[in-house]
């Protein structure tokens, strides 16, 4: 009887080191596959570029991440962006020439905020086109996709300071203070 109690306890202790083992190991190759992964240090490049570290990482995480590929994507944070950056060339261009016209201004903020213009290339000089997430089915390097995660990049240094001067001033830089095409900031 003893002995039987003995094989069953070598037994269990067995199956509780197993089990433990094959959890540590599986957490380490977890850990590995995150730290060699390029995603996180491709948003260590971006920050450098942009000139802005995130108190918060999960944000500029969001930004790069397209609605194809993941519930929990850039859209808000696009359109929180895009509202920041017009309002910062906006108050740019008013503090540049108080005496400019309505419709001038207007045109201003209408090159700025075109995709297939001054958004666009603004994030594929970033390389954004490599650092988004995207869907296999989606085309990183569409327009409409680098656009909306460079605008997400504004959205998201707003949240993360929690005030849209501090992310207009941060495209101002990374725009180079200057707007689309024959508008000289």
């Amino acid at each position: 009887m003893n002995f039987r109690c003995f094989k069953v306890f070598i037994a269990i202790l067995l199956t509780f080191f197993s089990v433990s083992w094959v959890n540590a190991a599986t957490k380490n190759e977890d850990r590995s596959f995150v730290l060699s992964s390029p995603f996180p240090s491709a948003l260590e490049t971006l920050q450098k570029q942009i000139g802005y570290t995130f108190k918060n990482i999960a944000l500029l995480k969001r930004a790069m991440t397209h609605a194809s590929f993941s519930e929990e994507n850039n859209k808000a944070l696009s359109i929180l962006g895009g509202h920041v950056i017009e309002s910062s060339v906006s108050l740019y261009s008013l503090e540049k020439d108080i005496d400019i016209s309505a419709k001038d201004l207007n045109q201003v903020v209408l090159e700025i905020s075109k995709v297939e213009a001054s958004c666009t290339i603004d994030g594929m000089q970033l390389g954004l086109e490599k650092v988004v997430r995207v869907s296999p089915k989606t085309n990183s390097s569409a327009p409409i996709v680098v656009c909306s995660a460079f605008r997400a990049i504004f959205g998201a240094i707003a949240l993360d300071t929690g005030k849209s001067d501090d992310a207009g001033n941060v495209f101002l830089k990374v725009h180079g203070r200057k707007v689309g095409r024959g508008f000289a900031m």
